[in-house]
């Protein structure tokens, strides 16, 4: 029977993975029989150096551990020796490094690959696994974003090369209109009076006609 310092530690190892498949985004399962020694020693620095998490473990802290992160792995999967490689943040590290270990070594395979919390088929796996790094992603990315401000930059260096782009010209404050002077109103010429009309003198009378 057990001790109680054996089923502690059991109990802490299952806590501590389950923590671990919990706080993992991706992860993948495998049998590492077929690794030697120094293929182990790489294998397992290219995983760290990819931020990834690479431990064996017992068949029956995996299960237990699992079975508490809400995985559902199939029986087989907890059979002969097991591997457990995980990752936080990255997708595909985790899959495309063993994937590669297991296309040049016989014994050494893929078991069982989950995402967000969700078991995916070795086919999915293999298919995650010839996805571009997060690397080539995100060198991607900025290319594309980075490629527009490059384009305007060497515009804009072309124009000063040439004699710099004409200034946007500042509008002239508008001429103050001088204000008309309204001409003076001329007085007008009192009006000259009439001379008097002289009457014409009356007719003489007709010389009355002699007898």
């Amino acid at each position: 029977m057990p001790s109680t310092v054996v089923l502690e530690k059991k109990k802490q190892q299952v806590a501590d993975l389950t923590a671990r498949l919990k706080d993992s985004c991706a992860g993948v399962v495998v049998d590492y029989k077929g690794i030697n020694v120094e293929d182990d020693t790489n294998l397992r620095r290219e995983l760290r150096e990819a931020g990834v998490v690479y431990t064996v473990v017992k068949n029956s802290i995996l299960k237990r551990a699992a079975e508490e992160a809400g995985l559902a792995i199939e029986d087989s999967v907890v059979e002969g020796t097991t591997a457990v490689a995980t990752s936080a943040d990255d997708y595909v590290a985790a899959a495309r490094i063993l994937n590669k270990y297991a296309e040049s070594h016989d014994n050494f395979n893929i078991k069982t690959g989950y995402l967000d919390g969700a078991i995916i088929a070795n086919e999915e796996v293999i298919a995650l696994a010839k996805l571009p790094s997060r690397e080539t992603l995100l060198a991607t990315i900025a290319s594309v974003v980075v490629e527009p401000i490059a384009c305007i930059a060497r515009a804009v260096g072309a124009l000063e090369e040439k004699g710099g782009a004409t200034p946007v010209a500042e509008e002239a404050p508008a001429e103050e209109t001088a204000p008309v002077e309204e001409a003076p109103v001329a007085e007008e010429a009192p009006a000259e009076e009439a001379a008097p009309v002289e009457e014409a003198p009356a007719e003489a009378p007709a010389e009355e006609t002699a007898e």
